[in-house]
């Protein structure tokens, strides 16, 4: 009996010796506690497929997609890469000033180089008519109001290309007799012309002018 009391009491001391070791090492644990969950690892990112040849924002910008135009601009492109429809356009901005400016003042030799053969002749019978009549111009550019790409057009076996721009520009203009009695127009009004011009060019060369080869509205 004494012997069984006696191993009781030993193993008793062991299980307290025991608990007072754990509680040394992992510490007292109160209240309820969350179970531990291994770190989340992080979002995968969200794959983005390239897609390679797709639109031409260059083109689709101005013409529509699939379009005759859309596909002449393209082949203006493939024919020399430097080339870009947004860069022709604002070109065409300066070049519409410079041209109807010129027209407007009687100047045809500054702006020779940049029109074909029909359209300098026409620009010269009119300032030429304007003159025997004694009329002279006075105008003021006041801006472009709105300027789009109508239409394109591109031939392979000459690479020639060929584009109509819309132009709707603002101006101020006043013909005057010999006398400097204004006959037509106005200092202060403002006048709206629209013009729809044809653009042309070899693509390829060095030359990186495009002529104005026709006119109308």
């Amino acid at each position: 009996m004494e012997s069984s009391l006696i191993q009781l009491l030993v193993l008793a001391g062991i299980a307290v010796f025991l608990i007072l070791k754990l509680r040394a090492v992992l510490g007292t644990r109160e209240g309820f506690e969350k179970p531990r969950v291994a770190a989340e690892a992080p979002a995968k990112r969200a794959k983005f497929e390239v897609i390679e040849g797709g639109p031409d924002a260059d083109i689709t910008d101005h013409a529509a997609e699939g379009s005759a135009s859309a596909r002449a601009l393209a082949a203006m492109k493939a024919a020399e890469p430097s080339f870009a429809v947004g860069e022709f356009l604002r070109g065409s901005r300066g070049a519409y000033e410079m041209i109807v400016m010129a027209f407007e003042s009687g100047d045809i030799d500054s702006i020779r180089p940049f029109l074909a053969d029909e359209v300098e002749a026409t620009f010269a019978q009119a300032i030429n008519a304007r003159e025997q009549a004694g009329l002279t111009t006075e105008a003021k550019f006041i801006g472009i109001r709105d300027l789009a790409l109508v239409e394109a057009d591109f031939d392979a076996s000459s690479k020639t290309a060929e584009i109509s721009v819309r132009f709707t520009g603002e101006l101020t203009s006043v013909t005057r007799n010999k006398a400097g009695e204004i006959v037509e127009g106005s200092t202060t009004e403002v006048k709206r012309q629209r013009d729809v011009w044809v653009f042309a060019r070899r693509m390829g060369v060095q030359d990186p002018n495009w002529q104005l080869v026709a006119t109308g509205e």
